[in-house]
């Protein structure tokens, strides 16, 4: 394998490389709403975002026989990396989900039940 091969392989597989990390800032950040998760949801929004804006240079860079597959496992990175982002966003309750949050008139849905982390809350007898 050549070197050119060997390096286009390496910013290939950057945003691949980046998902672990980014799943331990997911954790660390926590869900609630406060000035540091919200930095951490949007750097982690905003970096994949802005690789795909860029690909055109970035495939630039990338040469070599393998070059089709290598710009496909670079998309599917940034991809993933992006998806990682919404799925914290929706788990901190930031995206709409609901149409009462689209439209006022509506309710709020009610909750049919509350989970408590798997201990028995009933009393023995």
């Amino acid at each position: 394998m050549g070197l050119i091969v060997k390096k286009s392989w390496d910013v290939a597989l950057a945003p691949l490389k980046q998902v672990p990390m980014n799943l331990f800032i997911m954790y660390m950040a926590g869900n609630s709403i406060s000035i540091i998760p919200i930095m951490m949801v949007t750097m982690l929004l905003l970096r994949p975002i802005k690789a795909l804006m860029s690909i055109k240079s970035k495939f630039a860079v990338i040469e070599g026989s393998q070059a089709i597959l290598q710009k496909l496992v670079y998309f599917i990175g940034n991809l993933a990396c992006l998806a990682l982002a919404l799925y914290k966003c929706q788990s901190m309750g930031l995206l709409p989900t609901h149409s009462s949050d689209w439209l006022d008139f509506l309710e709020n849905p009610v909750r049919v039940e509350y989970a408590s982390g798997g201990f028995n809350l009933q009393s023995a007898s």
